[in-house]
């Protein structure tokens, strides 16, 4: 299964947009992290990079809203 790498835009509305694809961890890894600094500075959006079997399972799981976990304390 291969690495995606994604700009993720939270405004106006959240949305995705496949920048690449890669079959090593490292190269996606190493790759994401370099266009994290590059498009901070150009665009306002996040690079995130997922695990997935297809693009399409990729975006699904880049769109969910997950909770956050519980907090020590909070019965």
């Amino acid at each position: 299964m291969p690495y995606y790498i994604y700009k993720i835009f939270e405004f106006p509305m959240k949305r995705v947009e496949k920048i690449e694809q890669h079959d090593v961890y490292r190269q996606g890894a190493d790759r994401s992290k370099l266009l994290r600094k590059e498009l901070a500075l150009t665009e306002q959006c996040n690079v995130k990079m997922i695990f997935a079997e297809n693009e399409l399972q990729a975006e699904d799981l880049l769109m969910q809203v997950r909770e956050p976990l519980p907090e020590l304390g909070d019965d």
